[in-house]
Order: C-alpha cells, then structure tokens, then sequence
C-alpha cells in the first residue's frame, strides 16, 4: 500500500481531502462499530487484537522507504495483513481493526493529525470498496461460509480492488506533492510494482489456505514473508543502485556542451533523476539558473530570483587549480529531507562534472571569442568598426575582378584637416569619438553596395561603386564630405570637422594598390592646394611621388645618421654676448642634398620615427654643449620639441638619460615647446612637463603670439623663457599692431621673471627697438646664421671687436651714461633675465 508524506505545496488540498475522506469513512467507522456492538457472538474474541496487531505491524515494520523530491512514500506489507483481516473478520470487525491498526503506529512516530487522518480515512475506504466489491461477488468473506477456492478467489478480487482504490486516492495527491505526473508515477516503476504485489497477495493466500488446512502452517509462511521481504529490500537497494550510477553516467554525458547557457540548463533539469529535488539551481557569475522537473523557471541575477522557505544543500563548484570557487550548485527541498551517504557523494561527484563541464565551456567560449576577435581584428578597425585597409584591398580586389555592368569604380581618399589639433587640444578620447563619428557618418551616407574603411589615424576610404560617369564621383564624394561638416558635440565642446578628398577612377592595370596611391595622391594635392576635393591628375603625381619616396627614406636616414644639427646664436641684445644657441636640424640627403625642417618633420612625424629623430637631435646637441664646456663656452642649447613628443610619458626619462651621458647639467638644456596652449590641457602634457621642470630643464615657450600661443598659456605653462615669433619683429616699423603685440610680450616676461627672447633680428634698427623696449635676448641673420658647432666654436673664439664670445658690438660703451625709454625706466630691472655666464 502506498503511504505518502505531503508536501508543502499540497497541504491546501490535502486539508480538503482529509475533511472528504474524514466525512466519507467516518459513516462507516460509526456502522461497524454499531455493528460490532449489536452482533457480540464472535467466538474468537482475540481475532481482532490479532488483527489489529498484524495491521499495525505491516504499517510499522518491514517498511521500504523511497523519497521521491520532498514527499516520502513508503512500500509496506499492509496490503498482505488487510486482505488477512478481512479473509478471517466480519466486515465491520475488520474495517475497526483497520483503523485502528493504521492509526496506532502513526500516533507513536507523533505523526500530524491531518496526516493521521488523511492515511486512516484512506485505508478504511480502500477497505470497505474491497469488501464491497467481494460482497457483491460472493457474499459475507469471512470464516468458513465460503470454500477454499472460492474465498482464495475473494482475497484475489479485494487485493485488486484495494491497489487501484488506494492510486486512486493517494497518488493525486503525491502527485502534486512531488511535482510528479499521474503518469509518471503510475507507470514508472509498474514492473516491480506489480510483481509486488502479486506476492503480497500470494502471501495472503497462502496464509488464508494454511489457516483453513492446518493452523501452525501459517507460521512457515510468515518466515516465508519475512525472507521475501528481506530479499526485496535488498533487491531495491541493489536496483536502486545501479539506476543511480545509470543516472549520474548519463547525467555527467548530458553536460558535455559547449555552450554555458547549454550546460547550465542541462544541469538543473537532467540532475532531477539523480537527487529528486523540487529545484535544483546553479549560481555562476552573477548569474542563476533553478529547473524545475524538466523545465528552467529562472534564468537571470540572483537577487531577481525568488527565494522561497526551502531546506537547501549547497555544494560549491571548484574552479581548476587553486582557482577558489566558481559558484554553487543547490538542491532545493519544500520540506525537510535528509540526503542518504549515496546521495551526498553523487551530489559531490555531480558537482565536481558540472565544474568541469563549466570550465571547459567558459574555455571553449573564451577560446571562440579570441578566435573571433582575432578573425574581427584582422579585417576591422577595432575603434571604428569598419573595414581596414587589408580588408579594404582584399575585397575591392574582388570586386575589380567581377565583371561589372552596373558602372564604373572610383576610389575617395578622406583624411580630416586639423585633427591633430583636436586630439591633442581635446585628449585621444575626443579624438575617438571624432573618428567614430566620422565612420558613422561616412557608412550612413554611402550607397548601397560601397565599401567603407578606415586606413588608420585620421584617413578614411570609400570604393565608390555602380558609377555611370567619372562626374558622379566627385557629386557622391561632395555629399559624403557634407556629411561630415555638421557639427556634433565631443567632450562637451560643439565641433565641426573639415575633410579633404581624393578621387581616383579605378584604372585599367594595377588594381586596387595603385587605385588607392592615386587617391591618394589627388588628396595631398587637395590639401596643398587649399581644395575640398580634387580629382587625380597624372601630371601632378611626379612631387607626390618625390614625397612618398622620402617617407621611405626616413628609417635608413635614422640609422644612417643622416640628420645633422646647426647651432644659430642666441645674444644678449644690448652688450652682443652670445647667451646661448637654439639647435637646428638638417638632413643630409645623399640625392636630394640639404633639407631642412619645413620639408620633413611632418613626415616624420606621421612615420612613427619622432622618438628616434628626437633622441637624435638630443644626442647631437648635448655633444654640442660638452663641446662647448670644454673649449670654456658654457652656453645653453635650445631644442625644438614636436607636440607629440609631450605625450610621451617616457619623454623626461629620455631626456635624463641624455644629460647624464654627455655630463650636461639640466640648465644648459632649454626645451622649445610649441602649440602648447592646446597640449597643456591634456594631463599625460601637463605632468611631462612638471617633470622636466621639477629636473631642472628649462621650458621656451616659441612663435609665442601666434597659432596656439598665447597670453593665457604662460600662467599655466611652467616656461622661463617666451620667444617672440619673426612675423612680428619683422613688421614691427611698418605695423602698429605687431610693435603692440611685441610690447606686450615684454612686459608679460617682465612681470613673470622670464626670458624674452626676439627671433629673426635682421638689422640693426630692430636690435635697437627691441632693446630699448626691454628686451633681453634675440637672434636672426643680424649676428650670425645657424653653423655647425666647429664653425660655432671659432667664431665665438674670434669674437667681436676683440671679446671672444660676442657676435656683435655692445650698443653702449661701458661706464656710459644711457637714456631709457619710459617703458625700461619704470620697471627699475632689465626684465630680461639672461642665463649666467662664466666669467
């Protein structure tokens, strides 16, 4: 017989089939008893206590326990005592001893009263349809008014009759206690269900037989009963078992995915079978999956999962290694269930596959995600999105190759006029979103089968396709470029991007390399020519090509050490004592021959050579410098630094570097800085140059009034020298406005303590000017040209007027009495504070 323990979730019905059961048997409990006191003539007055004994007995002992998820059911041997009670009782007598056979040993374990109830209602009706059913067939069962065969018959009916009225009552029940099916749990142990219970009646046929033939037979079969039973019990042991280790090899197979999501889902609905859990959940990652029987009822973040009153076993999941824990794996019970020795080591050996099959998942997609980044890196620009340029050349190869019915192809080389400005004024961060922007735009506007790509920096490409005229290409590349003149917002600041573009037609040989050197071509020739777009043009290309030729020349100038250094003299303007020396470089090209800066720094800088160049012209300047100490000239030497060098973190390390090597103190170096109103908004600037400060270096800041140059940079800059740029010193006679802006320069380096240093001094009048208006230092064609250092070495020994060391005559002779300009009178000091000099 069938006995379940209810669970949580059906203690609502169960409380209302106890009040229909109770309602239901108690009529019958009340005949049988009335019954029983009416009809007093039974002569084996100790049959019943027998009865009740063996009823209880069969309920009590010899019980198989099975959990299945929160509710426990019970395998007895009830059936078998029942049907006895019945063969040898009247009914109400047997219907009594049911029920208080049932309900005895429930009472002793303290077993719930509705529980009670439940199971002692249930029994007494499972009973009196047996014994209606065999009344209806043969009559009153009891004692001798049947013959033997015909009451064995009986017993066989009422057994029938008693298992399918006890599924009928109990199993809607446990059903819904254990989240089971009537299906499953009708036929999903059916075989040794039956085969139960045909020896539990025959049990009870061969103890009604014994009785009948000879009494004391009947003990034999209840040592009978005792092995079957001890042999069943193993047998369900030993089945239960081997379906267990079944259970978890197919279980553990089941997780071999390679798809988390897969692994996950199959853990909490393929384990059910091994443990009988209500819920089984796994929590990884900030991430919880909980299956109920064969479905997932949550998928999410833990604190969205509901957390119901369940007794839960937890068992945390390994990582490999001494990797720690990589999450838990939970069984969740509605009420309280111990777990059994082999069901708490198959929850280990459980946990310890779905680690395993996790780990490997996570590698797996950890490995297909490299795998695709790589796959995505190689073809895509990573900041952008679009194609790049291998890309760009493997696919509009492929379609060069294609014949083509739909029109001609033409190429548009983008690149954007004055971003460096921006990235550097703004920060790589606004830099990105202008390129990320420009892509968006670029891909919006483009027809349906171009191609999009980004060759790197600021430079965009569009393979411009299905062209019915070379005409179209210029109206298509004029929309694209409108595009992107809208403004937008980076950074928090409005912008407006300004592009130039070139324009090739694919030609007939060559392919896509040589459509894409002619765009870009026709770009630089846009670019010089102050174009917004141009189209290319053969006759144009021969300087292009000059140009792109000395690109590739740099790398082997570098090694080669082909750039040299001139040093231009820098004098004190009023006695002619030369200060110090601002370092110049030239390249000497064995086939072009001496260029100078104006013809290769952008190059260079857009080559990737700037550190090496640097550290070039450093190193051949502090040499110049030791040079210079020895022959007794201690003179500072000032170099020009590229913007982008200060945003090199590394930049001050170099610096250090080269000092110590040549013995140089950190004074005699003075570092021209340009653009630097727009840089010193970057931190990674602004810290560059508080470290080469802080190191003793001393910071010019150069073609000050112009540019990116300004009044408002000097407090935030930590310069000591400002140079006044030769545009202004050149047109300070013929414009007011230039002598103003020389003016104020002045009194700004006054008023700040630095160094006011003119550029481009050619003539004695602007000498004259310059000085009389405060300023300290200049230099320019008046006193000497940039010369090599030997050269700078003899004619600072030669000297002037017989004093080595100066370039140029003393405006003033020494002792003289000299008339300052109001400008000079008020201040009480020079305002050019000159670097020391030997004596």
């Amino acid at each position: 017989m069938v006995e379940a323990t209810t669970s949580h979730r059906a203690d609502q019905l169960l409380r209302q089939l106890v009040s229909l059961f109770t309602l239901a048997a108690v009529p019958i409990l009340i005949w049988a008893a009335w019954t029983a006191l009416r009809n007093s003539d039974l002569r084996e007055w100790w049959l019943p206590l027998v009865a009740t004994a063996m009823i209880a007995f069969t309920f009590d002992v010899g019980t198989s326990m099975i959990r299945i998820r929160s509710a426990i059911v019970s395998y007895n041997w009830s059936e078998t005592g029942i049907l006895l009670t019945i063969a040898f009782l009247p009914p109400h007598w047997a219907l009594l001893c049911l029920a208080a056979g049932t309900a005895l040993p429930k009472f002793r374990r303290r077993i719930r009263a509705d529980k009670i109830a439940f199971n002692t209602a249930k029994a007494v009706l499972t009973a009196a349809l047996a014994l209606g059913a065999t009344t209806l067939i043969f009559g009153p069962p009891h004692g001798d008014r049947l013959p033997i065969a015909e009451q064995l018959v009986a017993l066989v009916v009422a057994g029938a009759v008693l298992v399918v009225a006890d599924d009928l009552l109990a199993m809607p029940v446990l059903a819904l206690a254990t989240g089971g099916t009537l299906r499953q749990l009708v036929l999903g142990d059916w075989p040794i269900r039956s085969l139960t219970l045909i020896v539990k009646i025959g049990v009870a046929l061969a103890a009604a037989a014994t009785w009948r033939v000879d009494p004391p037979w009947t003990l034999i079969v209840a040592a009978v009963a005792v092995i079957v039973q001890l042999l069943y019990d193993n047998r369900m042991r030993t089945r239960e078992e081997r379906k267990a280790w079944q259970r978890l090899a197919t279980v553990t197979e089941a997780l071999n995915e390679v798809e988390l999501a897969r692994v996950l889902h199959t853990a909490v609905v393929r384990a059910e079978p091994l443990f009988s859990a209500d819920e089984i959940e796994v929590e990884i990652g900030g991430r919880l999956v909980r299956g109920r029987g064969e479905h997932v009822v949550f998928d999410g973040a833990p604190g969205d999962a509901p957390q119901p009153e369940r007794q839960v076993f937890a068992v945390p999941l390994a990582g490999s290694g001494a990797g720690g824990e990589i999450g838990m794996l939970r069984l969740r019970f509605h009420s309280q269930v111990r777990l059994s020795e082999r069901e708490q080591y198959t929850l280990r050996t459980f946990a310890s596959a779905l680690s395993t099959a996790i780990r490997n998942a996570t590698a797996y997609q950890e490995l297909m995600s490299v795998a695709a980044s790589h796959a995505q890196e190689a073809t895509h620009d990573q900041l952008t999105g679009l194609l790049n340029r291998r890309a760009l050349l493997d696919r509009g190869a492929r379609h060069l190759q294609e014949p083509h019915n739909d029109g001609l192809t033409a190429m548009l080389l983008v690149d954007l006029n004055h971003f460096k400005e921006v990235n550097d004024t703004l920060g790589h961060t606004a830099g990105d979103e202008v390129l990320t922007e420009v892509a968006r735009r670029l891909e919006a506007a483009a027809h349906p089968g171009d191609i999009v790509a980004r060759l790197g920096g600021d430079e965009f490409a569009v393979l411009l396709c299905g062209l019915s005229a070379p005409a179209v290409a210029v109206h298509r590349a004029e929309v694209l470029l409108d595009t992107l003149h809208r403004p937008f917002t980076a950074e928090g600041m409005q912008l407006r991007v300004e592009a130039s573009g070139g324009i090739s037609v694919a030609p007939g040989r060559g392919g896509m390399t040589e459509l894409l050197r002619r765009a870009d071509v026709a770009m630089y020739q846009a670019k010089r020519g102050g174009e917004r777009i141009a189209t290319y043009s053969r006759v144009k290309d021969t300087a292009d090509i000059a140009r792109l030729a000395l690109g590739g020349d740099l790398t082997r100038a570098v090694e080669e050490e082909e750039f040299a250094v001139n040093f231009q003299p820098i004098l004190d303007l009023g006695t002619g004592q030369v200060v110090a020396a601002e370092a110049l470089s030239r390249w000497h090209h064995p086939v072009r021959g001496h260029l100078d800066p104006l013809r290769f720094l952008e190059t260079v800088e857009r080559s990737g050579l700037l550190p090496a160049f640097t550290d070039t012209v450093l190193e051949k300047s502090l040499g110049a410098v030791s040079t210079l100490r020895e022959a007794g000239f201690d003179l500072p030497v000032a170099v020009n630094v590229s913007p982008r060098s200060l945003l090199d973190p590394g930049f001050p390390a170099l610096v250090a570097a080269r000092l110590a090597t040549h013995d140089v103190p950190a004074d005699r170096l003075v570092l021209e800085l340009t653009e630097t109103l727009a840089l010193s908004q970057l931190a990674v600037v602004d810290r560059v140059l508080h470290e080469l400060r802080d190191a003793g270096v001393r910071l010019a800041l150069d073609d000050f009034g112009t540019g990116y140059s300004s009044l408002a940079a000097v407090p935030r800059i930590p310069v000591q020298e400002i140079k006044i740029d030769r545009r202004f010193v050149s047109a300070m006679d013929g414009s007011p406005e230039a002598a103003a802006v020389v003016r104020a320069t002045v009194e700004l380096g006054r008023s700040l303590d630095l160094l006011v240093v003119a550029e481009g001094v050619e003539s004695p009048a602007q000498r004259k000017a310059l000085w009389e208006l405060g300023c300290g230092a200049g230099q320019g064609h008046l006193f000497a040209r940039a010369l090599p250092v030997d050269s700078l070495l003899a004619a600072l020994h030669r000297g002037s007027g017989d004093r080595p060391g100066h370039l140029a005559p003393s405006l003033h002779d020494t002792g003289a009495v000299v008339r300052l300009s109001a400008t000079r009178r008020g201040t009480g000091r020079t305002g050019s504070r000159l670097p020391h000099l030997p004596a």
